[in-house]
Order: C-alpha cells, then sequence, then structure tokens
C-alpha cells in the first residue's frame, strides 16, 4: 500500500494566510467596508540622494540574505502602505523607507494594502532623515506608526549626520531604545541590533556579528580561496626548496666520496 503524500509545508502556510485574510475581508464586509481595487501601484515620491538609495537597498538585501531560508516575511522598502479604504480621495498613506511585516507570505507586490494582508501592519520600520522629512519623520510618522500602525519597532538614521534612534511600542507609546556599549539598538521584532558601522546602517546578531550582505559573503569567500592558494603555492614551494637541498646535499656527498676514493681512502669504512 503507498503511503500518503507528505504536505508541503509552504503550501500549508500559504493556505492558512489565506483563510486568515478570508476572515478578515468578510468581517470588514460585514461591518459596511467597501474597498479600493487591490494591487494598487505604489505613489512614492524619488530618494533624497544616493546615500538614501543605497542605505535602502543595503537593509534589504541584508535581511534578505539573512533570512534566505525563511518564507514567512515581507521586507520592503520606498513602497505604499495602503492603510484607508477610501485612500484614493484622501491620500492616507505614507511609504516608510524600510519596513518588514512578519507572519505573511514572502512574494513581491506592487504596495501593500492592509486589506488584502489580513489586517497587517509593519512589525519594523525604518525611516531615512534628510534635512526635508527629518521634522515629519520625528512627529507625524513617529504619531502615525505609534497610533495607527501600532509598529511594535520604529528606528530612524540620517546618513548624513549619522543621528540613529530607535523606538519600541510599550502599552500603546514609544519609549526610547536603550544603546548597547557599540551604540547598537535592539530590535525585538527581528531578533537583531542595527548598528551604525562605517557610516552605514547594519544589522548585527544577538551574539554581535555583523550580518554580512551577499557580496561581502562573496568578497570572504574569494580571499579565503586566495589564501588557500597562496598557502598551497608556498607549501609546493617548500617542498621544492626542500628537494633541491636534498639534491645538493647528495651531490656534495658524492663528490666528498670521490675525493676520498683519490686520496686512497675507502669512505665505507669511515662509517
Amino acid at each position: 500500500m503507498m503511503s500518503a503524500p507528505t504536505p508541503d509545508p509552504q503550501m500549508l502556510m500559504k493556505t492558512e494566510f489565506e483563510d486568515s485574510e478570508q476572515d478578515f475581508l468578510e468581517q470588514a464586509a460585514a461591518d459596511g467596508v467597501v474597498f479600493p481595487p487591490g494591487n494598487l501601484e505604489s505613489d512614492e515620491p524619488p530618494l533624497e540622494s544616493d546615500l538614501h538609495r543605497d542605505q535602502i537597498d543595503l537593509l534589504i538585501r541584508l535581511l534578505r540574505w539573512f533570512w534566505r531560508d525563511r518564507q514567512d516575511y515581507y521586507v520592503s522598502g520606498n513602497t505604499t502602505i495602503y492603510y484607508s479604504p477610501s485612500q484614493r480621495k484622501t491620500h492616507k498613506f505614507r511609504g516608510p523607507d524600510f519596513f518588514v511585516v512578519l507572519g505573511v507570505p514572502n512574494y513581491p507586490r506592487r504596495s501593500w494594502a492592509i486589506w488584502e494582508e489580513d489586517g497587517k501592519y509593519p512589525h519594523v520600520i525604518v525611516e531615512l532623515l534628510s534635512n526635508s522629512t527629518a521634522r515629519t519623520d520625528r512627529g507625524l510618522k513617529k504619531t502615525l506608526y505609534q497610533d495607527t500602525f501600532r509598529t511594535p519597532d520604529y528606528f530612524w538614521f540620517h546618513p548624513d549626520t549619522l543621528e540613529f534612534q530607535g523606538f519600541h511600542l510599550v502599552e500603546g507609546h514609544y519609549e526610547s531604545l536603550e544603546p548597547n556599549e557599540q551604540g547598537w539598538l535592539w530590535s525585538e521584532q527581528l531578533g537583531l541590533y542595527l548598528g551604525v558601522l562605517h557610516r552605514q546602517l547594519r544589522f548585527f546578531t544577538p551574539e554581535g556579528e555583523l550580518i554580512p550582505s551577499p557580496e561581502e559573503v562573496a568578497e570572504a569567500e574569494a580571499q579565503r580561496a586566495e589564501a588557500e592558494a597562496q598557502r598551497a603555492e608556498a607549501e609546493a614551494q617548500r617542498a621544492e626548496a626542500e628537494a633541491h637541498r636534498a639534491e645538493a646535499e647528495r651531490r656534495r656527498n658524492e663528490q666528498l666520496e670521490a675525493k676520498l676514493r683519490e686520496l686512497g681512502v675507502n669512505p665505507d669504512e669511515l662509517t
């Protein structure tokens, strides 16, 4: 008798997400909520500078690489979050520079519409400050993420001045996070530290190890391979030098023996 096929964990997870989303939509419909069309395009202004774009891209790539075996999260940056059914009329939307949502299937999206995602808001948000956005990021957005999004972990970072601050939601209000000895701030949601290294915001493990980018991993592997090749070459050169030394010693001994025989001395009798 053939055994029953083993369920695919990813399919089971997807089914659970779909069931949960359907329950959310049915309850909203019962409450008379009318949602706009799904699959909305992101509607965000251009980034302030290369520093902002590179920093957002770095954070996304770092987390995707570190969580490459996970399928239960979504990470994005400078992507619109639609959180009101009437947003197309009221423009009630904000696009965090970097955000992470946990407990959702991991696939590409054009935007994040709360009504299509089981009512889930970001669990972690990072805003990159600039001269034109700092006031909003420290004020309006902080209030929005605290009171409406209820985002547990909120950070901001200024790529130019390196201003870095973080908050954790405690009983509905943001409380400032205390840095450790390295100046890093702990994200309870990610289970990682955020800290500044070489003027960039990076992730660190609870043990304090830097989470590398794919490029840094490849570079480290290349350096290890080059070091191994150099070690092998040095070993080959050492072996060759030893062979030359042994050959020179053999020839010297042969010349000595020949000289002794010319003098009528049997070298074998000297041992």
